[in-house]
């Protein structure tokens, strides 16, 4: 009897922390929406773009009216077939809201571009089988800054040939493998800006040569960086590196560290295409200071 007292004790202590908290605790953790949507918004176009013999695809949301508009590149991360359209379904309506031209171009071998080129997953699983995690860090890096920033830039050209986008108002966004793209393609321009969420928290800690490139490109970038995290997610090393590398050069660039997400490595990795809700007024702010100077936040 007693034990069950003191259980039931503990459980009201719980609830009453609960409420206190949430009347007025320091938020320390956040969670993904009970509720997440996996329908592609209303609107949604697919679109076609070339990157020399190949044809690629991708998925473009915009605002009503004729614009031009400024616009976000997202680039996507390794998930496999169209396990992306997440990412594009929780982010995509949040920049159309506030009048931004949402493209993300699905890159080779993933995708509605399935069809164009291997996998890049399976391409680094065939080099681990054969060569250990040392060449599958290879291979990826190699993938990552050919033909896959090849897939970007040529998203980023067809992009700029769109009546309804203003060309010098281009911002780069990525998540993991994305978040990478998008320091590789604005090291190489055209962007007014980037945003890297979570690129390189899986891959940092094996791969030497990928720390290097992505610490030598920082260095290289001209426009303003923003790197986030949540701070469960696997390593916030790249991040805290880059954002030092840059802030040497003396190059414009924030990072944001935000609560944890969920309870797992995995969750935290998540957060960047799942908790929109948290980091989307940061990001939208970050853009609009220094992509449309002029224009009232």
């Amino acid at each position: 009897m007693k034990m069950e007292f003191a259980a039931v004790k503990c459980v009201l202590a719980l609830i009453v922390s609960v409420v206190v908290c949430l009347a007025g605790c320091r938020r320390d953790r956040y969670f993904p929406a009970a509720n997440e949507s996996t329908e592609i918004p209303a609107g949604t176009e697919t679109v076609s773009f070339a990157n020399g013999g190949l044809t690629l695809h991708g998925l473009l949301l915009r605002p009503r009216g004729t614009g031009p508009f400024p616009a976000v590149l997202f680039n996507h991360g390794s998930a496999p077939g169209t396990a992306n359209n997440l990412a594009f379904t929780n982010i995509a309506p949040l920049f159309v809201a506030r009048g931004w031209v949402f493209f993300m171009p699905y890159r080779r071998g993933q995708g509605l571009s399935e069809s164009a080129g291997p996998y890049i997953g399976d391409e680094i699983e065939k080099a681990r089988r054969a060569g250990g995690l040392e060449a599958a860090a290879a291979v990826q890096l190699r993938l990552l800054q050919t033909d896959h920033l090849d897939d970007q830039l040529s998203g980023l050209a067809w992009l700029q040939g769109q009546a309804f986008v203003r060309r010098d108002q281009i911002a780069a966004f990525g998540n993991s493998f994305g978040g990478i793209e998008a320091v590789l393609g604005a090291e190489r321009g055209g962007y007014c800006a980037a945003v890297d969420a979570s690129g390189a928290a899986e891959s940092w800690a094996s791969s030497p040569a990928l720390r290097d490139h992505l610490a030598a490109s920082v260095r290289r970038i001209v426009v303003p960086v923003l790197f986030f995290q949540a701070e469960n997610d696997f390593d916030l090393s790249p991040t805290r590196v880059l954002f030092a590398a840059m802030k040497e050069e003396g190059t414009p660039v924030e990072m944001k560290v935000y609560p944890a997400f969920g309870l797992t490595s995995r969750d935290g990795h998540s957060f960047a295409y799942r908790g929109s809700s948290v980091w989307g007024n940061d990001v939208l702010q970050f853009l609009v200071r220094v992509c449309q100077p002029h224009t009232p936040q």
